[in-house]
């Protein structure tokens, strides 16, 4: 039993020569190369053509191209697999067409039905009362927090983190949190702080 003979897909001839391939399938394609002439064929005309569009400098398009690729799904024959038929796409609908009869499916918009008044109405039901809840939440929340008071000028606002002695603080240096305790005068040092 002999098995049949292969060859390099296209896109993996276009790869190679782009240097697009990974190490593996490249490895692969090079053992490959090594025994077959078509395929170095292929890989040295893919090769030419791509030294040629480089050399080039300005390639012309048809002004027409993008147009006539937008249209080729609505103006193609979709060839039919199995016994599904066949498939045909035209501008604006889809026409299935097999032995027991031809069905066309519209690809425009369906068409709009009138709002019915009253649905406008739970509208703006809804945003009353998401705004009414939204409301009464802030009043409750106004209510319920503590009073700030009055600040007197040159007192700091009391601690969040609750009482501490004035003489106390808390200094953060990452990674390190070190409390000082003491005067102004003090040189002495807190045990377990760095000095």
């Amino acid at each position: 039993m002999s098995l049949p003979e292969s060859h390099l897909a296209q896109e993996a001839i276009a790869a190679l020569v782009d240097g697009e391939l990974a190490s593996g399938p490249a490895a692969r394609a090079a053992r490959h190369l090594g025994g077959c002439l078509e395929c170095r064929m292929a890989v040295q005309a893919q090769r030419e053509a791509k030294d040629a569009l480089h050399a080039a400098a300005d390639v012309a398009v048809p002004g027409d191209l993008l147009s006539r690729l937008c249209a080729i799904p609505f103006t193609a024959d979709v060839p039919g697999g199995g016994g599904l038929g066949s498939l045909t796409a035209g501008p604006g609908q889809l026409t299935v067409t097999d032995s027991s009869g031809r069905w066309t499916v519209t690809l425009d918009d369906p068409p709009q039905t009138p709002s019915a008044p009253h649905q406008a109405r739970w509208l703006r039901r809804g945003v009353a009362g998401t705004l009414a809840g939204l409301g009464i939440g802030v009043a409750v929340l106004a209510v319920n927090l503590p009073d700030g008071g009055a600040t007197t000028p040159g007192v700091p606002p009391a601690s969040v983190a609750g009482p501490s002695s004035p003489d106390e603080r808390t200094e953060v240096v990452p990674p390190v949190v070190r409390t000082l305790t003491g005067g102004a005068g003090t040189g002495a040092v807190a045990p377990g702080a760095t000095p």
